[in-house]
């Protein structure tokens, strides 16, 4: 089973139990480039990012139960603005995200109500702030980035505007790709990592992570993994339920407001029938 994963630190829960699985090879990539991957049949079901599956020209199925998400705080999706919001005119986007990109236009075109101008580039902040107001940076380059300017959180900035939770991505494969008992293997990795969340935590390692932990550049060790931890324990949101659902439409609902997808997609869950 060839799995397309975020190569991030939130998706390390979800795959724990999977690293010791020798029919599973994991594919890492960036959120952007997971759904291309996924119609072209190089993996079989991917860590989706949510705006994709809305965008997906034949129906997908979601892998019940399971999501990267967040209610309040996220920490790994920020915008990184060294003026105030209300002057922010040019925003550049990381080219990893999707589901991200969407969501700020949604925020930004509520609190402004207007859009910016929005440009596409590769996640290296001094380089978006030359030529834009704001940066948008996700996963460990937001998480890990350092940066004492001001910035938005946008999952506390969906929660605040929504009352619900954000759902990030979450694992999705075309009809008949996964089996019962890959869905369950899927299943039973999350349980195995949300309980092994400390050893996770000491043991990562990227190359945002590594930068932070030379001698100059910041904190120590023990510092990183005790941050590292409290981002997976208390940040990131790993079920996929009742309110995860309701947030997803909402979220759903408001881009296709703003014409960021042609349709709400129905929701369609492996085993439905």
């Amino acid at each position: 089973m060839r799995l397309g994963v975020v190569p991030y630190l939130n998706v390390a829960p979800i795959v724990h139990g999977l690293l010791t699985d020798a029919s599973v090879e994991l594919v890492r990539d960036v959120p952007s480039h997971l759904l291309d991957r996924l119609l072209a049949g190089e993996i079989q079901a991917a860590t989706l990012p949510s705006i994709d599956y809305a965008r997906a020209p034949e129906p997908l199925e979601i892998v019940p139960g399971i999501a990267i998400a967040s209610r309040g705080p996220v920490r790994s999706v920020r915008l990184i603005h060294p003026a105030p919001v209300e002057q922010i005119r040019r925003v550049a986007l990381d080219e990893s995200s999707h589901t991200s990109a969407a969501l700020l236009r949604i925020l930004l075109r509520e609190r402004l109500g207007r859009d910016p101008e929005y440009v596409t580039r590769p996640p290296e902040l001094p380089a978006m702030l030359e030529e834009a107001d704001a940066a948008l940076l996700i996963g460990d380059p937001a998480l890990f980035a350092g940066d004492d300017r001001p910035s938005l959180d946008l999952g506390r900035e969906w929660t605040d505007l929504s009352g619900a939770p954000m759902v990030w991505a979450f694992w999705a494969a075309p009809p008949g790709a996964l089996s019962g008992a890959d869905v369950a293997r899927l299943q039973a990795s999350l349980g195995t990592g949300l309980e092994a969340l400390p050893a996770i935590a000491a043991s990562y390692n990227s190359p945002a992570a590594m930068e932070l932990t030379r001698p100059t550049a910041g904190p120590p060790r023990a510092q990183l993994v005790a941050a590292f931890e409290s981002y997976l324990r208390d940040n990131v949101l790993y079920r996929l339920g009742e309110d995860e659902i309701r947030g997803l439409l909402e979220y759903y609902r408001r881009a296709h407001g703003l014409g960021l997808i042609e349709r709400v997609p129905e929701l369609r869950f492996h085993g439905d029938s």
